[in-house]
């Protein structure tokens, strides 16, 4: 049987979501839980993964299990050998030819920061920028990353693909109106490069302190040269918040 689970982790406490030999990850913490469930290696796929330090409010992951046993009985099992800062949200059974990666049809990420005093409390969950951006600036230049382009200048330095083409479906900058010296920057899209986000929150950043214009998007875009955009973001204030299928 094939299962889909929905689950979250804080990323502060995993050297990232893929497995990597003797290194605490959370597909690896995942493959042990199901190893001490079932008593067999069992392979997780994800949705994708994130790096060390990035959070997840909804990831995905599958996997094949032949174990007579309900979806909710499956949920609890396994929360109760994963450690506290993974939880599984849900379970539920697919076909035998979805895939948790390759049928993804969107995802969404949302990348938090605080203009606001320093808060080491909370240093792992937001980037503390603790001064003040131009956020109107800011939403302007989101806008030009809306739309199918060639994300190369947003890509990892030295990534290596034949396309870099991705869509971004929808971009916000959502204030909060509790806290005025708190927003969060939202993208969904299609797909995304890695670092894609953090490299387009940090040229984001640089608008927003006045060191560049929104409308420079469009030059950096054009010159598919990663040396143009700029700074990375930090991984703190990046969270996956959830996985849409076809």
């Amino acid at each position: 049987m094939r299962y889909l689970i929905t689950f979250s982790y804080d990323g502060s406490k995993f050297k990232g979501y893929q497995k990597q030999p003797r290194l605490k990850t959370v597909q690896g913490e995942l493959e042990k839980a199901l190893k001490e469930l079932s008593g067999k290696d069992i392979s997780v796929s994800g949705s994708g993964r994130t790096d060390a330090g990035v959070h997840a409010l909804n990831q995905k992951a599958h996997f094949d299990l032949d174990m007579n046993i309900t979806c909710d009985k499956l949920q609890k099992a396994l929360n109760s050998f994963l450690s506290d800062y993974i939880y599984v949200k849900k379970v539920e059974e697919v076909s035998e030819d979805f895939h948790a990666r390759f049928n993804v049809s969107a995802k969404e990420y949302i990348y938090k920061i605080s203009m606001g005093e320093y808060n080491p409390i909370e240093r792992d969950y937001i980037f503390q920028y603790n001064k003040k951006l131009d956020l109107v600036e800011m939403e302007r230049a989101l806008k030009y990353l809306e739309g199918t382009h060639d994300f190369k200048s947003f890509s990892k330095a030295d990534e290596e693909k034949e396309d870099f083409t991705r869509t971004i479906i929808q971009t916000n900058l959502i204030r909060n109106v509790k806290d005025v010296n708190r927003f969060i920057i939202s993208f969904l899209g299609t797909g995304f490069l890695r670092y894609q986000v953090r490299n387009m929150v940090g040229l984001l950043i640089e608008i927003g302190e006045g060191k560049r214009k929104s409308e420079d998007v469009l030059d950096i875009l054009e010159a598919k040269d990663r040396r143009k955009a700029g700074i990375t973001a930090p991984p703190e204030g990046l969270y996956l918040k959830d996985v849409f299928y076809r």
